[in-house]
């Protein structure tokens, strides 16, 4: 997940509402899901007044959030290295990675921590008892940033660890990506690569047929994700078109996400795989308009707070959800598990959510990683 940007003085892009609030949907989108998949909302008293395909769009759309979350975060940390270093061949790897290690590792370690001690003790839903998993195989997979293959492989983890497929795809990817950027050094090579990564989406997708895990959590789909993100990003800082256009490719990709979340069924019968890139392309699309349609020190829509801090909480967010998740759905069941008045769980759900999220970042993670800055790397501290 993108983490939590600083401001222009900084050197990185000024925050954008616009996108801090499609980081929110798409992490509410995450949240909604993995409680539907326990409470369906088609079984629930909303089915009487809601589409159900409005409904499904709801509930059924975590895993396309996921790679929404892919293209934000290659356009904005691409995005941040062009102002802070001028020239994508220009980045210091020493700053690029303390920032990443800083932002990363101490809500990792922790929730490692916490995970291995909920396995250790037997807490049901948190317990790795599949034939071929164990949790030192867990532990080794998650720091060793192949968790998504090592599932690939033995199985789903509990929820918990599950969702840590996503920050396997992503920290490889930035592992890889600062030091092509040096090797490469013309942005237009780098753009080259960048694209035939990106418009591999589909291929790889359909390659990896047969393996219903592996399809969805590989590399390369994923990292293709990304790279749409920092094209974008590139196309960003050279380009500047009237805000006629910047808010005709925001509606172009507000509507291609609507198609793809509502009408994904019916993509995917027209177009199989490809639904995924409509998916990148839309997403790319909107961040770019947001991005050009964006006024330094707007504040954004008003109601939409809740939304936008929900985004800029998004790696809190997703790596403490589950948590809270299981929890709901425990005392739900407790409770007689009456699945007609199951819509009234999701929204103190994600209020809690967001609650968890919001004090861990702020006694833990914001401190840990500005403490880690500053030790790691001068230039990082400022950033």
């Amino acid at each position: 997940m993108p983490a939590n940007e600083a401001t222009v003085a900084d050197g990185t892009w000024p925050r954008n509402p616009g996108i801090d609030a499609l980081r929110g949907v798409s992490i509410l989108l995450v949240v909604i899901h993995h409680v539907a998949l326990r409470i369906p909302p088609k079984q629930t008293a909303l089915a009487d007044v809601v589409p159900g395909r409005l409904l499904g769009a709801l509930g059924y759309n975590g895993y396309e959030a996921v790679f929404v979350f892919f293209v934000i975060s290659g356009f904005l940390i691409a995005g941040h290295s062009l102002r802070r270093w001028g020239s994508l061949a220009a980045i210091d790897l020493r700053a690029f990675y303390a920032r990443r290690a800083a932002r990363i590792l101490p809500c990792l370690l922790l929730l490692l921590a916490v995970l291995s001690l909920l396995h250790l003790v037997g807490v049901p839903n948190y317990v790795i008892d599949k034939a071929g998993q164990s949790l030192g195989g867990a532990l080794l997979s998650a720091l060793g940033l192949y968790l998504n293959w090592y599932e690939g492989q033995t199985g789903w983890l509990p929820g918990g660890w599950d969702v840590l497929w996503s920050l396997s795809i992503e920290e490889v990817f930035y592992l890889g990506f600062p030091l092509a950027c040096l090797l490469l050094r013309d942005v237009r090579a780098l753009a080259v690569a960048l694209a035939a990564l990106a418009l591999s989406l589909p291929v790889t997708r359909m390659a990896l047929d047969g393996n219903e895990i592996w399809q969805e959590k590989a590399y390369l789909p994923g990292m293709a994700a990304i790279a749409t993100g920092v094209l974008a990003a590139i196309f960003a800082n050279r380009v500047s078109p009237s805000r006629a256009i910047a808010r005709l490719l925001a509606f172009l990709g507000a509507a291609g996400l609507a198609t793809v979340f509502v009408f994904g069924d019916l993509l995917w019968k027209a177009v199989g795989n490809g639904y995924m890139l409509v998916l990148t392309l839309s997403a790319a699309s909107l961040v770019l308009g947001l991005h050009w349609n964006s006024r330094e020190g707007a504040r954004g829509l008003r109601g939409l707070g809740w939304l936008r801090s929900l985004g800029r909480l998004s790696y809190e967010v997703y790596l403490s959800h589950m948590f809270v998740v299981f929890a709901a759905v425990g005392l739900f069941r407790a409770m007689g598990g009456d699945v007609r008045s199951g819509a009234w769980w999701f929204p103190p759900v994600v209020l809690a959510c967001w609650a968890l999220a919001a004090a861990w970042a702020h006694a833990y993670s914001i401190p840990c990683e500005r403490a880690l800055r500053r030790r790691w790397s001068p230039q990082a501290a400022r950033a």
